[in-house]
């Protein structure tokens, strides 16, 4: 079933900016090519830029006519090693001695010793078992341990460097799940007004009740994308679900944290997962991980972002390749090209999976069948506050446009990410036929729509004073 535009695309595109990307003119030209959601990396981002940035990419859209969303990313809190003189190389069947940084016996002058910013370490390992060392590059075995140190047997060879990243597989660390650089990110990331707030290492629904907290008093209406990457993220992943506005597949540390050939099967369990309950799912990291360096993808990655297409998640993501790659614009032209060619073939059967209990969730659902019965139509939706417009695409009406207006800003920008929305900012009329007719006149102004097409069009009605919701069919004139 075709849409009315050609240039029309479900599945949306989100990019991540970095020194590649930062600069006006290339802003102008992410913007202008499609991307839908610039992230904002905090693990390598200031206060300042924050500000900067988010300044900068307000002042393109009103420029070129184009709003994109913005999502800060915090760092969230991590198990690093402490410094190194240089870097040491490591061969299996080394030792290296791991200390706390609250230990204070003398290190043993024997073995290698690095310092380590996670004073639970000796109480959360058990001997036997393994600790991944940068990015799970090198995988130490767990030999014996005190209160402070733990000292370990190298298994797989590589250079440790300062600062590098530690996992422990099927642990739930016992950290904070914002450290002070998170709020002071986040702080900073309020005053600009970003519009959503991604948390790394999600463990739990309680990780998303304390960030909703610090958004919620100092009056942000940001919305909160949970990161699923480790073992207890996955675990608890129902009531993560429940407890946030959305979901990101972080597939870097969690193709760590867990065997990696299972990482496929809990891509597809998340997608699903959030599908059941209606909430978005963006399936995120090394989409064109070779396209940091080349100007084309692999075939095993365009078969990946397919596969997500396929699965119908909300939103494909790019980390390196719009942060430093050499070819940023060329990586969101791919995406673009791959949904393009996916899209189409992908099952226009609605989300069977998704609970709803709602009279007027169940008036989306014929709504939505509807629209594609007529073909070649579309959907029109007035909200205020995102929640229709967030329920119809997760119905995943394929080949129906779903256009979601609203007269919220906030609300405006974050209908950028839910599957097959493209939202509208319009005033709204007392009359709600004055208010259905700006609309129309809007989707004709943007080419969405024609003289004589026909759109499914959800709005309030007065009967004898009281007011019910109606699907109405249209015509435009």
């Amino acid at each position: 079933m075709e849409t009315t535009s050609p240039h029309y695309r479900h599945t949306k595109i989100i990019a991540t900016l970095g020194p590649a990307t930062q600069t006006r003119e290339r802003l102008t030209a992410l913007t202008l090519a499609g991307v839908d959601l610039f992230r904002l990396n905090m693990a390598h981002g200031s206060v300042q830029w924050v500000a900067e940035i988010v300044a900068l990419i307000r002042e393109i859209s009103a420029e070129v006519e184009r709003e994109v969303a913005v999502m800060i990313d915090v760092k969230g809190p991590e198990i690093r090693t402490g410094d190194l003189p240089e870097p040491v190389v490591l061969t299996p069947g080394d030792q290296i001695h791991l200390f706390t940084t609250n230990a204070t016996a003398p290190a043993p002058t024997d073995v290698l010793s690095v310092s380590v910013n996670y004073p639970d370490l000796p109480s959360d390992v058990a001997v036997g078992s393994t600790i991944l060392v940068d990015s799970g590059l090198m995988r130490l075995k767990v030999l014996n341990k005190d209160a402070t140190s733990v000292r370990c047997q190298v298994m797989t060879a590589g250079t440790l460097g300062s600062r590098r990243h530690i996992n422990l597989p099927g642990v739930e660390v016992n950290l904070p799940s914002l450290t002070e650089k998170d709020e002071a990110d986040l702080i900073a990331g309020i005053d600009a007004g970003i519009d959503f707030v991604a948390l790394s290492f999600v463990r739990k629904a309680d990780d998303i009740f304390a960030l909703r907290k610090f958004l919620d008093d100092r009056g942000s209406p940001a919305r909160i994308i949970a990161k699923i990457e480790e073992q207890s993220g996955v675990r608890n992943m129902d009531e993560i679900i429940r407890a946030a506005d959305a979901i990101m597949v972080a597939r870097g540390d969690l193709g760590i944290e867990i065997d990696y050939h299972c990482l496929p099967l809990v891509q597809t369990q998340l997608v699903q997962a959030c599908q059941d309950q209606g909430k978005p799912v963006i399936i995120a990291t090394h989409l064109l991980e070779s396209m940091i360096q080349s100007p084309i993808p692999t075939r095993a990655e365009i078969s990946d972002v397919s596969n997500a297409v396929r699965e119908q998640a909300d939103a494909v993501m790019l980390s390196g390749e719009t942060t430093t790659g050499a070819y940023p614009l060329e990586s969101v032209e791919v995406l673009k090209n791959i949904i393009q060619s996916i899209e189409p073939s992908v099952s226009s059967d609605l989300n069977s999976r998704i609970k709803l209990i709602e009279p007027k969730e169940k008036m989306l659902r014929s709504t939505a069948r509807l629209a594609q019965d007529l073909g070649d139509s579309g959907i029109v939706v007035f909200t205020r506050s995102g929640f229709l417009a967030y329920v119809l695409g997760a119905l995943r009406p394929r080949g129906v446009p779903i256009f979601a207006f609203t007269d919220n800003e906030s609300i405006f920008r974050q209908l950028l990410l839910p599957w097959g929305v493209e939202p509208f900012l319009i005033d709204f009329s007392a009359d709600p036929e004055e208010t259905i007719q700006d609309a129309f006149e809007r989707l004709k102004e943007k080419g969405w729509c024609v003289p004589g097409s026909w759109l499914v069009v959800i709005t309030n009605a007065l009967a004898n004073d009281k007011v019910i919701d109606t699907t109405q069919i249209r015509q435009v004139e």
